[in-house]
């Protein structure tokens, strides 16, 4: 089972560094995979949730590519990551319960059906999912499913 660090975060949200490089390859260096937010103007590619705030090199994409679960957040993210001949692993929603990834995966949003080749999204924002995330630690073979986001990985056994 995948267990990805929403944003690099992995001990509970941290604002002031998700989305940031550095954080992000402490994540992944820990051995999770990261869910990040991808934007693209017409030259650069930026990470940031709400808009581009940290300038990123298609280098450091392509070096990171296996770890990385890419939510692109404007159409010039998705546009590129589609012509790009690398076999990243990316998608686009906005308010939608599944979406499907460019590997085949379905990203559940929080709180819908899943199945072996789901990433349950942010299971803590769910009281049905039983996934609590002050001190108790989740066993992931509760959920049959490919993998889990989310801001509390360090929480989850598998």
């Amino acid at each position: 089972m995948k267990l990805i660090a929403h944003r690099g975060n992995i001990f509970g949200p941290n604002k002031s560094q998700e989305n940031k490089r550095e954080y992000l390859e402490e994540a992944i260096a820990k051995g999770y995979d990261v869910e990040i937010d991808l934007w693209k103007d017409d030259q650069y590619f930026y990470l940031g949730h709400d808009e581009p705030q940290n300038q990123i090199s298609i280098m450091w994409l392509v070096h990171n590519k296996n770890n990385l679960w890419i939510h692109c957040k404007n159409f010039k993210a998705l546009e590129s990551m589609s012509n790009i001949p690398i076999d990243f692993n990316y998608f686009w929603h906005e308010n939608d319960k599944h979406t499907l990834t460019s590997k085949g995966y379905i990203w559940s949003y929080p709180g819908q059906p899943y199945n072996l080749k789901s990433i349950i999204v942010m299971p803590e924002k769910n009281d049905l999912l039983k996934f609590y995330c002050n001190d108790i630690i989740t066993d992931a073979k509760d959920y049959n499913c490919f993998g889990i986001c989310s801001d509390y990985v360090s929480k989850i056994i598998i």
